[in-house]
């Protein structure tokens, strides 16, 4: 088939994450498998505007809001040429079914709803105008066409956010990390922030607990990874005791984030929380807000700890250090192991390939419609 995947950026852009990687290791599998396929994502300063990666053809155009339009002008001109279209949706999704033959198999892929970080991140008239794109005009545009969520938050999240009302299929995050080796734990407690360095992540939640816990830690360190618009506002207000990082390569990401007791994340909320499954594989459980995605990657008392909303952070960082023991790292390493990136582009390849028997059986927990039952 020819397929193409439709994403705000590839895995090399400056500003990727979660999303990037989840695009990516689907079309890199589909590619692998013997279809044709078309990655179609925005272009940073200094990239190409087109070149072919592990089989997959990249073609980079636009920026941050010129980039819906010029893929859409790019799809009408090949309207014919695609048997299906993967659509991911990064705040909005491309609208891909208003340029494209209604026998071309579309599948909206939703890793969170964004209506309240559009207030975090934009001013009130254009949040207002992302809620109207992300809400009725989507439930709208794909009310005929099925959809992919990462997590059982997300489907909740549509369902009763957005008022989604076509068949959602949950296909999960995978997870692949370089093994660095069982180094051990630092000798001191020590955290670790993994992600991307932007508003709703709320590392300052973090920052503001440091002093706190290094009263009662007073050599406790904490290693902040990632990189973002918020990097240098953080870096001018680091505590005694934080590193920041900015970028590493995946081996040193992984080697930092080995020997750390805990990993720690102050997200207003997430499609499923990527990084927390990566910790998981390393042995590292997470300390997380109870909200959307991590709760659903994190699993309470067994590979991590979920606060209550709005609760201090210095606290329930302190609790899970005091709980911590080696069986967290074991049950970690357990969960992670269950997650897969071959059965995700699995689960999303029959779809797209109109087999949802095949899926179905296959697949159970992918496949199931959520909603038949309320």
């Amino acid at each position: 088939m020819n397929i193409a995947v439709l994403n705000w950026r590839d895995p090399w852009h400056p500003a990727a994450g979660g999303a990037e990687t989840y695009a990516w290791e689907l079309a890199r599998r589909l590619a692998a498998g013997g279809d044709r396929v078309w990655f179609v994502t925005a272009r940073a300063p200094g990239q190409t505007r087109g070149e072919v990666v592990e089989g997959v053809r990249l073609a980079r155009m636009g920026g941050p809001f010129t980039l819906y339009p010029l893929v859409l002008a790019w799809l009408l001109v090949r309207r014919w040429r695609f048997d299906a279209v993967l659509d991911c949706q990064n705040g909005i999704p491309f609208f891909s079914p208003w340029v494209l033959p209604r026998r071309t198999r579309v599948l909206c892929v939703l890793h969170h709803v964004h209506d309240r970080q559009f207030g975090v991140h934009m001013s009130r008239w254009l949040a207002a105008v992302g809620r109207f794109l992300e809400g009725p005009v989507s439930r709208w545009t794909y009310r005929r066409r099925e959809s992919v969520a990462v997590s059982p938050s997300t489907v909740l999240a549509m369902r009763e956010r957005l008022g989604w009302r076509g068949p959602i299929h949950i296909a999960h995050n995978g997870v692949s990390v370089h093994q660095p080796g069982d180094a051990g734990r630092t000798r001191q407690p020590s955290l670790v922030c993994v992600g991307r360095l932007v508003a709703h992540k709320r590392v300052d939640l973090l920052l503001d607990a440091v002093p706190a816990l290094r009263e009662r830690w007073p050599d406790l360190t904490v290693d902040i990874v990632g990189r973002g618009p918020e990097e240098d506002r953080l870096r001018a207000r680091l505590p005694e005791g934080v590193t920041m990082h900015s970028y590493l390569p995946e081996e040193d990401k992984a080697r930092l984030t080995a020997r750390a007791w805990l990993h720690v994340s102050a997200s207003q909320g997430e499609g499923w929380g990527l990084c927390v499954l990566e910790a998981a594989a390393l042995g590292v459980p997470t300390v997380a807000f109870d909200v959307d995605g991590l709760r659903d990657a994190i699993r309470p008392g067994e590979t991590g700890w979920l606060i209550p909303e709005g609760a201090n952070l210095a606290k329930g960082v302190t609790a899970a250090l005091d709980e911590l023991d080696d069986a967290y790292r074991e049950r970690c390493r357990a969960w992670a192991a269950t997650f897969s990136w071959d059965e995700t582009a699995g689960k999303v390849a029959a779809l797209l390939h109109g087999e949802p028997e095949r899926n179905r059986m296959a697949w159970p927990i992918a496949s199931r419609v959520v909603g038949e039952e309320q």
